[in-house]
């Protein structure tokens, strides 16, 4: 009987070779194709490529520009710590949710981007429950800034060297606090950003009780938020390409001329604001509006119909708005009833021609005698196509 041959012996691969030989494969890459591919990759994936070979442990650090990116429940701290002081280059977008311990660090890391001409994306803020943080100042400095998103934070005074923000597209201020004449640092902000496109100023705090009248003055804006329960002075100047605003002013707006205020606003195509308009200390009532608003197309309204002034306000967006396409009220009846709008009030404002291109008409109401005002409104002007 032949003797048995004994088993071959099967050749184990190294676990090393084939990942390594991949990686090797990659590095013949010419070196823009292979920073295309490092970066499409997560700024963490991008570093963890360090661990595949001696001749990967440094390649990320070479990227012409990179990300840095830490949502809420990711230690800013130690992502940022680890990345700035190995990278050298451009960081693009530097998007970090605060926490306690990253906010002492937040002035170095601006700092040590400033050398590098800042960013592009600005986005800070803390977690909620949030505590305000602290701007540095160098931000100022950075001119290749094309969106800028803060929240929860105080912003100091402009640098005396200031020159704008020359590639500003994105302003977006929510729940900041800036220091007594803050509103005319706002106006020098947005006008030294020809390129602004979206402003979204919501809950802007000034330190200080007077507030002289200033402009909101942005040639190429297309769309403007503004929300705020204190009148800062605010009007609007050369916004030749307005499409969009919404505007949430609830009850500030009667000690000034209001009428001055919707003419800025003239180039609008799509509006939505919320006031409820009460003049005072003498201030006439607005029957008219000095402007036609000819490229309006969607209108939004919330108010209430309890006193005469917001109801007379309707009316005047109605009559100068002769392309008007689509209308939604929602009315407010919160307020005591001060007025009773009969249908003889109502109809002796109403005009021929008005409400004419009206398409979709939306009414939100609250039960009330407000409610049966409106309803006497809406029964005119769905008459009227």
């Amino acid at each position: 009987m032949a003797p048995r041959r004994p088993p071959k012996k099967r050749r184990i691969r190294d676990a090393t070779t084939v990942p390594a030989a991949a990686s090797d494969a990659l590095l013949s890459l010419p070196p823009e194709v292979l920073d295309e591919i490092l970066g499409r990759l997560d700024l963490s994936d991008a570093v963890r490529t360090c661990a595949l070979c001696r001749a990967w442990r440094h390649r990320w650090e070479s990227l012409p520009s990179i990300d840095i990116y830490t949502p809420i429940g990711q230690q800013s701290l130690w992502t940022v710590d680890c990345v700035l002081p190995r990278f050298s280059g451009r960081v693009r977008r530097f998007d970090v949710s605060l926490d306690e311990l990253s906010t002492r660090r937040l002035d170095d890391w601006l700092l040590v981007l400033s050398p590098r001409g800042g960013v592009e994306d600005l986005e800070l803020s803390p977690p909620c429950p949030y505590k305000f943080f602290s701007l540095h100042s160098t931000v100022f400095s950075w001119r290749r800034l094309i969106s800028i998103d803060l929240f929860a934070c105080h912003i100091p005074p402009l640098p005396p060297d200031f020159e704008g923000f020359p590639n500003l597209k994105v302003l977006s201020l929510a729940n900041v606090k800036l220091q007594q004449n803050g509103e005319y640092q706002l106006e020098e902000i947005i006008e030294t950003s020809p390129l602004l496109e979206q402003l979204i100023l919501c809950e802007v705090c000034i330190v200080g009780d007077d507030f002289i009248e200033w402009e909101i003055r942005a040639t190429n804006l297309r769309h403007i938020t503004i929300c705020s329960n204190i009148d800062y002075g605010w009007n609007f100047a050369e916004l030749q390409c307005l499409n969009s605003a919404v505007i949430d002013l609830w009850e500030y707006v009667g000690n000034r001329d209001f009428a001055k205020f919707l003419a800025g606003l003239v180039q609008v195509r799509k509006l939505s604001l919320c006031s409820f308009y009460a003049p005072v200390n003498g201030i006439k009532i607005l029957e008219t509006l000095p402007c036609t608003f000819d490229n309006l197309k969607s209108l939004k309204l919330f108010m209430h119909f309890c006193e005469l002034p917001p109801i007379l306000l309707v009316f005047c967006f109605l009559r100068s708005t002769p392309n008007l396409e689509k209308l939604k009220i929602r009315i407010y009846d919160g307020k005591e009833q001060k007025i009773e709008a009969n249908g003889e009030l109502l109809n002796a404002q109403w005009t021929d021609g008005m409400c004419a291109n009206l398409q979709i008409l939306e009414m939100t109401v609250t039960c009330g005698r407000a409610s049966a005002q409106a309803q006497i409104l809406f029964q005119g002007a769905a008459g009227s196509y």
